[in-house]
């Protein structure tokens, strides 16, 4: 049980409560205040919602560079004057439509490309990330463009039971992620193609397409993510989202998911999420410098692929 998901899991778990103790003894009782725990959750709730779109493409084997600039491109689309116009003439849910739109879209393109144009994953969305961003800054000819309607603002920073709106996102995408991984067959196909692209084919999975709906299912994450951080920074940028898919690969594969495709947990995903935000938390209450933090990120992502790679060796041997 302990070499399954659960005994993952544990680890991680284990791994946050340690960083909680590290974070209580060096920065005091401040670090543990209610208002210091959402602060970590808020900070976590964006990139958490990517991280869900990204497991589901890299447990299918794949990967999406793109989401970073693809959020990037929604939040500017959806900050444009003529959509902004028509915000004011009817209701902010327009800007909610059109940045999922956006984000649907592109990865509409990316699933299209990989899996009808037989493109390798990586170039694919590596060459949306640099289309993306730059499509963003010729929409928005390098200017910050600014959310006009209160509403919207109001809204998306609005508390429900004394937490944060975004944190709310966070927990519903998660829930309908861990649904719809666990307890549908579109979850188990993402599995299967994963295990073993041609066994999938075999047993009477349109593979093709079911890529293609996961990289817009990624899409649809960054496309949320893009309404999430208009309704934090109130303004639409082309540098929104930058490095974003390198926090969010991160995220997944700490938490448990293999880069190679066929194992994952949306639970892993969220508690790697949560570890790296804690980490940061921890960091800046100790007046920490961010390259330190980069520093010891980058161990962790090692020592998570490389214990990866000793639990593919055990369950190779047990089989």
């Amino acid at each position: 049980m302990l070499r399954g998901s659960f005994g993952r899991n544990l680890g991680l778990i284990v791994a946050l409560l340690v960083l909680f103790v590290v974070g209580t003894i060096t920065a005091g009782d401040t670090f543990t205040s209610i208002n210091n725990v959402l602060v970590i959750l808020r900070q976590a709730s964006i990139i958490g919602v990517v991280s869900i779109g990204m497991t589901f493409v890299i447990i299918s084997g794949g990967i999406d560079l793109s989401v970073g600039s693809v959020l990037g491109l929604a939040s500017i689309v959806a900050t444009l004057s003529a959509v902004q116009d028509l915000v004011d003439s009817t209701h902010w849910i327009v800007m909610v439509v059109v940045a999922l739109a956006v984000g649907v879209a592109a990865g509409l393109i990316n699933g299209v490309i990989i899996a009808y144009g037989k493109v390798v994953a990586f170039m694919a969305t590596l060459a949306m990330l640099v289309a993306a961003r730059g499509l963003a800054e010729i929409l928005a000819e390098r200017r910050t463009l600014i959310v006009d309607s209160r509403a919207f603002v109001s809204a998306l920073n609005a508390d429900f039971l004394g937490v944060d709106m975004l944190i709310w996102i966070f927990v519903l995408v998660a829930l309908g992620g861990w649904i719809l991984l666990n307890r549908t067959t579109f979850g188990r196909r993402t599995v299967a193609i994963g295990g073993n692209r041609e066994a999938a084919r075999l047993a009477g999975i349109d593979v093709k397409r079911h890529i293609t709906w996961l990289y817009a299912l990624s899409g649809l994450t960054a496309g949320i993510g893009a309404i999430m951080i208009l309704g934090r920074t109130t303004s639409g940028t082309s540098t929104h989202g930058t490095l974003l898919e390198l926090d969010a690969i991160a995220a997944v594969v700490v938490g448990g998911t293999l880069l190679a495709g066929g194992r994952g947990t949306i639970t892993g995903t969220v508690l790697g999420v949560l570890i790296f935000a804690t980490l940061q938390n921890v960091f800046v209450q100790n007046n920490l410098s961010s390259s330190v933090q980069n520093v010891a990120k980058g161990i962790i992502i090692v020592v998570a692929v490389l214990l990866q790679q000793r639990f593919a060796r055990t369950n190779t041997r047990g089989t």
